[in-house]
């Protein structure tokens, strides 16, 4: 495995069974988003005493089944395989380096398998249910499809504000990590208890910006929820499996737009982990960066 030690590497050594696994994800998002369609569909059908639309929402529903089930399986096996490789490849570049920064920085690597398998699928599930919800909310009304571009555009916007700060606080606390092993080694109380400390204010400081990250996007997303309320309340001759579909979809949309900054969140973290591991290669020690 030749190259800097990147997601991108990862991706190209391991293209097809990747993305066998992203197609079969789409494919079980895009069944996902059409169920609460579906939903709706049924609820006028059933009003009207018509029981033919359950059987719609039966064959969605089983073949989301399915398809889910196998892609987990595939998944598993697939990056299983990746982790084996990527971890053998990361012992042999910095195979002499302390065994503290040894140790950490395996843990990172596999971070990156763990976003391939984890937060990219997340990613996509999120892009087609914002799709999905963006199109189909502009097909019952224009305003409900422009108020769901203009809340994803404000999640991305505040976003970038915070990916700088992300990036820094990740290093703070990788730099810390590394160092780990060696305190254990030590075998004195007092270096351990102020090593837990410093990883203590290093996850604090996290958390503390990632509180005013969410609020802020939470704040807009409640606001495009009540809103899209309210534009359905005003729509001519609404039904009832209507404004279920709309509230639906803005829910989902709601969901995806929290599920955005967390997957951009760990590519700032990765980025880190990135320069971190493959200056180690070059012979640079980023923990002696603090």
């Amino acid at each position: 495995m030749q190259g800097i030690l990147d997601v991108g590497l990862l991706f190209r050594y391991y293209r097809w069974p990747v993305v066998g696994t992203w197609l079969l994800l789409l494919l079980e998002n895009t069944l996902l988003a059409l169920i609460p369609l579906f939903i709706g569909r049924a609820i006028d059908a059933l009003l009207g005493s018509e029981a033919g639309a359950l059987w719609e929402i039966a064959a969605v529903m089983t073949a989301l089944i399915a398809v889910a089930s196998a892609r987990r399986a595939y998944d598993t096996r697939c990056y299983g395989t990746m982790r084996v490789r990527l971890g053998a490849e990361v012992v042999r570049r910095i195979g002499d380096r302390p065994v503290s920064q040894v140790n950490a920085r395996l843990d990172m690597s596999r971070e990156m398998v763990d976003f391939l398998e984890g937060h990219v699928p997340e990613l996509l599930t999120a892009v087609v249910q914002v799709v999905v919800s963006m199109a189909i909310l502009w097909t019952f009304d224009r305003r409900l499809g422009l108020s769901a571009l203009l809340v994803v555009a404000g999640v991305a916007v505040v976003y970038a504000l915070f990916h700088r700060r992300f990036y820094r606080l990740n290093g703070d606390l990788n730099a810390q990590v590394e160092q780990q092993v060696a305190v254990i080694e030590q075998r004195q109380t007092a270096s351990l208890l102020a090593h837990l400390k410093r990883l203590r204010r290093c996850e604090i400081r996290l958390s503390d910006t990632e509180v005013f990250l969410y609020g802020g996007i939470f704040v807009g997303m409640f606001a495009f929820v009540l809103a899209n309320l309210w534009f359905a309340s005003t729509l001519p001759a609404v039904s009832a499996g209507t404004i279920f579909a709309i509230l639906s979809y803005s829910w989902e949309l709601v969901g995806s737009g929290i599920t955005l900054p967390i997957v951009l969140q760990q590519w700032s973290r990765l980025s880190e982990i990135r320069e971190r591991l493959n200056e180690a290669t070059a012979g640079a020690l980023p923990g002696d960066r603090q």
